[in-house]
């Protein structure tokens, strides 16, 4: 979970992650929060609230998460933002399909369900865009490129190579989990009203996912 001053929202965050039902599943849990040089104190919240905390300076989503990649114990990585967007509830049932069905990489669909207004019509259409251009680049079946809710096994994730340091990581693991001819699937979730100030600048950030697709596509 990458966090970057979420003080007010980081331990509900955290308390809404089913452990006794994934512990009733027969999985361990450890919680990992990458603060990302926050200055509210959200670094101590989330290790009271019971997380492991790992600093990582260079400000970034991508940044974020491959130091968190790096630091995972894991077999299976889940991933969430600390806004309490993503249903943590699910994430049960996204471990164990991933274990029935052998699989290597859940991807979520935040756009499936987007009836209760949680995603501007500004970002709902910057996020289509996105995904129909991945999709046209790369063949890649997914129907949310830019979501940040996966699941994923972490010997399938260390054969990726992962180079972006901001927002664009999003829609390249789900590039190299195709390209890396991973067993896939997508499942459609409700995604929620943001808490607090949203980190995303959404025209800086999706012209720059754009030109990383370019990119991609030309290495």
């Amino acid at each position: 979970m990458p966090a970057l001053d979420e003080a007010p929202f980081i331990e509900g965050a955290i308390d809404a992650i089913p452990l006794d039902e994934l512990k009733d599943g027969g999985y361990d849990t450890e919680i990992l929060v990458i603060d990302n040089g926050s200055v509210d104190g959200t670094g101590e919240l989330a290790a009271n609230a019971g997380a492991r905390v790992v600093l990582e300076p260079r400000r970034g989503y991508g940044f974020a998460y491959q130091r968190g990649f790096k630091e995972a114990k894991g077999d299976i990585l889940c991933t969430l933002d600390a806004d309490q967007t993503y249903p943590a509830d699910l994430l049960p049932f996204m471990v164990n399909k991933l274990v029935d069905e052998e699989l290597d990489f859940i991807n979520t669909n935040r756009l499936a369900y987007l009836s209760n207004g949680a995603m501007s019509r500004r970002n709902r259409v910057g996020n289509s865009f996105l995904t129909f251009a991945s999709s046209a680049l790369f063949r890649t079946p997914f129907k949310d490129s830019q979501s940040g809710m996966w699941a994923i096994k972490a010997d399938f994730l260390g054969r990726m190579r992962l180079k972006a340091g901001g927002m664009a990581l999003s829609e390249e693991i789900k590039i190299e989990a195709w390209r890396r001819k991973g067993r896939c699937a997508e499942i459609p979730i409700q995604y929620h009203h943001r808490n607090g100030t949203s980190k995303l600048r959404v025209w800086r950030d999706g012209v720059g996912n754009l030109v990383h697709l370019a990119r991609l596509r030309l290495n």
